[in-house]
């Protein structure tokens, strides 16, 4: 079971540290660099996930995921984006085939998502 608290606790801290001084931490540092420097982190996250599964290392893989995961959502605060409208596309999704999913966002323009 996830530990929810866990990550609100995480979303509260990320909130707070958009308007921290910069050099007080390095998330305040990130924002302060501005969302490409965020985009470039989730990234390279994204590709350091993938060489983990490519060897296949089990705990790698974990560290790896947290890392883009912890990323991902540091990209969701700046644009005041919390976690839980994330899960809730997760609902909407819930019991979609994929392939009806993709084509209904299709028929709506949005075509760029994978």
């Amino acid at each position: 079971m996830i530990d929810i608290e866990v990550m609100h606790r995480l979303q509260k801290t990320l909130q707070e540290r958009k308007t921290a001084a910069p050099d007080s931490s390095y998330v305040a540092g990130l924002y302060a660099k501005g969302v490409d420097s965020i985009c470039k982190k989730v990234a390279e996250e994204a590709a350091e996930t993938i060489m983990a599964a490519k060897d296949g290392d089990r705990l790698h893989l974990v560290n790896e995921v947290t890392d883009l995961w912890f990323h991902s959502m540091v990209l969701l605060a700046q644009f005041d984006v919390g976690f839980e409208d994330v899960v809730a596309e997760f609902r909407r999704r819930e019991g979609i085939s994929g392939i009806d999913e993709k084509k209904s966002r299709a028929s709506k323009g949005d075509s760029s998502r994978g």
